[in-house]
């Protein structure tokens, strides 16, 4: 049987492609290299009676057409809010909280400054304004600035629209473009505290320090999603992350997709300048009219395409695109949640069902970054730890929890010729010890732990250098030029091949959109 599409890699951006192809009528089959779908969407056991998110550990950017679209929530996937946003300890006494009510999250910053406070609507107005802005932008794919009459009038009805919205709108988006998150912070707000608090968007996922030109796009690039229609906030899959892959799954089965996990793909079989086919670890050959890659650009053409088959300069920029986010990903079952010096609470407090961000100031911040670029990784990392089990309590055994520790910064390449195998026990513990010191019960609490270093993540998810977005999110690797200038519409230079994964436009985190925008090329070129 030739099937119409071949998906390579069954993460949640190829499960979305698959779906949307098959509800189409495609003959569509994903091939999975793990014996779980998901990618880096999954919820996994990683110690008796404890499962968590292992990667991708929250939820807000998923797309919510893809949600009403594919009718995740028939196939089981529910969402719930975060109780508390975020909450920074800062010191023994001391903690900024991010409440999810206005009023109280006004209350908060005043403690700290009233400036800052009458702040909070400006800023968020702003920012707000630009991710509308660029929502309409995120379910279709950039105009090629080489390509026909269609992309040129798509241009110009982007240059007309930006001129409608006048000059301090544009003057906006340039901010937003290229300015650093400190910079455009300093705009708003005095105190360094609720700065750093707003600059860890605009670091996560990113090997950058707050002062590096760029990051405020990275800030915005978490500000798209929504909850359950709540625009800005952040939740919980019930379940964990696995269930939103599994609800994608289900939802491509049903409308004929099929689905293999345990299959490893060597190389894409080119004919006559066209993708036909895969080639698999087994050496077996498997046939198709095209071929979607869910895998990141660097790996699809750097092991599965030979070089001969695109053209120099293509090859060139891909092997030159840039990876690497400086994460390191922890996961630990705990016999009881984290007492924090700075707000001491009998069992379960509010600021237990956010996210805890260990990030006290733009120094600390860019410390870690300069820490990481030099030695390798942090003394003092960035840490966001979340508690899932206190929204759900599936994931742990009655009484304990499991938290998710998104920790920087971490290079992927160390000094002295270090291997990250060697490293990984000392490094964790060096993790630890930083939530301790806020929090010092932390370290007796736990009872087991999974460890996923830059190397770890590379090896286990397909993540190249780690990187979570499968490539940075800098300016030169955005919109039109995402992965490379003139093939952001998802079409590779080989005939037949498209790319579906986070490292097509409009970039990483758990969306599904360059999973639903490849759909829609494919079905227009195949039907």
């Amino acid at each position: 049987m030739t099937h119409d599409v071949i998906i390579i890699g069954g993460g949640h951006n190829g499960l979305t492609t698959a779906a949307y192809l098959a509800k189409a009528g495609l003959q569509v089959l994903v091939l999975e290299r793990r014996d779980i779908v998901g990618g880096a969407a999954v919820t996994e056991e990683f110690h008796p009676g404890f499962k968590n998110s292992t990667a991708s550990y929250t939820v807000s950017l998923l797309n919510a057409k893809i949600i009403q679209d594919l009718q995740l929530g028939e196939h089981g996937l529910r969402v719930v809010e975060r109780a508390m946003s975020n909450f920074f300890p800062l010191s023994d006494d001391n903690y900024l909280s991010f409440p999810v009510d206005s009023q109280d999250k006004y209350r908060e910053f005043a403690r700290f400054s009233k400036h800052d406070a009458d702040a909070i609507e400006s800023y968020e107005r702003d920012l707000e304004a630009v991710a509308d802005e660029l929502r309409d932008l995120l379910l279709t794919h950039p105009p090629n600035p080489s390509g026909g009459i269609k992309d040129l009038l798509q241009l110009a009805k982007l240059g007309w629209k930006s001129r409608k919205r006048g000059e301090e709108f544009q003057r906006l988006i340039l901010d937003m473009a290229g300015k650093s998150c400190a910079t455009f912070l300093d705009m708003y707000f005095e105190n360094d505290a609720i700065k750093a608090a707003y600059a860890f968007d605009g670091v996560v996922g990113a090997l950058n320090s707050p002062h590096d030109l760029g990051t405020s796009y990275v800030l915005l690039h978490h500000c798209f999603g929504a909850v359950n229609g709540k625009k800005g906030a952040w939740g919980h899959a019930i379940g964990g992350m696995g269930a939103i892959s599994d609800a994608l799954a289900s939802s491509a089965r049903l409308a004929g997709a099929e689905i293999r996990t345990g299959v490893s793909v060597e190389e894409v079989v080119i004919e006559n300048g066209r993708a036909c086919g895969v080639r698999l670890e087994d050496g077996s050959v498997i046939r198709a009219r095209a071929i979607a890659a869910n895998v990141s650009p660097t790996m699809l053409f750097g092991t599965m395409v030979k070089e001969e088959e695109v053209p120099v300069d293509f090859y060139r920029r891909i092997k030159n695109f840039k990876c690497g986010s400086g994460t390191f990903r922890m996961n630990v079952a705990l016999s009881e949640l984290p007492k924090f010096s700075c707000l001491p609470t009998d069992g379960m407090g509010l600021h237990h069902t956010g996210g805890i961000v260990i990030s006290p100031s733009i120094e600390y911040m860019d410390r870690a970054y300069l820490d990481a670029r030099m030695n390798g990784w942090s003394q003092a990392p960035i840490v966001e730890m979340l508690i899932p089990s206190t929204l759900d309590d599936s994931l742990a055994p009655a009484g304990q929890h499991v938290a998710s520790l998104f920790c920087q910064h971490f290079n992927y390449d160390l000094p002295d010729n270090k291997n990250w195998d060697d490293v990984r026990e000392e490094v964790a513990d060096r993790i630890i010890q930083t939530v301790n010191a806020y929090a010092p019960n932390f370290s007796s609490s736990i009872i087991a732990r999974q460890i996923h270093s830059p190397l770890d993540l590379e090896r286990k998810f397909g993540l190249p250098r780690g990187d979570i977005f499968h490539g940075q999110l800098s300016l030169d690797q955005l919109f039109m030029a995402r992965p490379v200038l003139g093939h952001s519409d998802h079409r590779m230079p080989v005939k037949g091949l498209y790319l579906c994964g986070s490292g097509a436009h409009p970039g990483g985190g758990v969306t599904g959109v360059p999973g639903h925008n490849a759909a829609a090329v494919l079905i227009k070129d195949l039907k």
